[in-house]
């Protein structure tokens, strides 16, 4: 029997079911590293620190119940 022809579309059909991509494993930083970088950065309006603003940063629990007690208790 002879071989039988097939159409090439400009793609494999095996190269439409890649698995799929891990995302990035993520960036430890020290606050006391971040704090200063984000303070002079905010202080002296560089533009790309507003790049970031959506970002989120992941803290943890008891950072995050100080900073929850301090936003509700620091003078208006």
């Amino acid at each position: 029997m002879a071989p039988r022809l097939r159409l090439y579309t400009g793609h494999d059909e095996e190269e439409t079911f890649l698995p799929p991509v891990a995302p990035p494993p993520p960036v430890h930083i020290r606050l006391r590293d971040l704090i200063p970088l984000v303070a002079m950065a905010q202080k002296n309006h560089f533009i790309w620190l507003k790049d970031f603003l959506d970002d989120e940063v992941s803290i943890s629990d008891d950072l995050h119940d100080v900073l929850m007690a301090f936003r509700s208790t620091r003078p208006a």
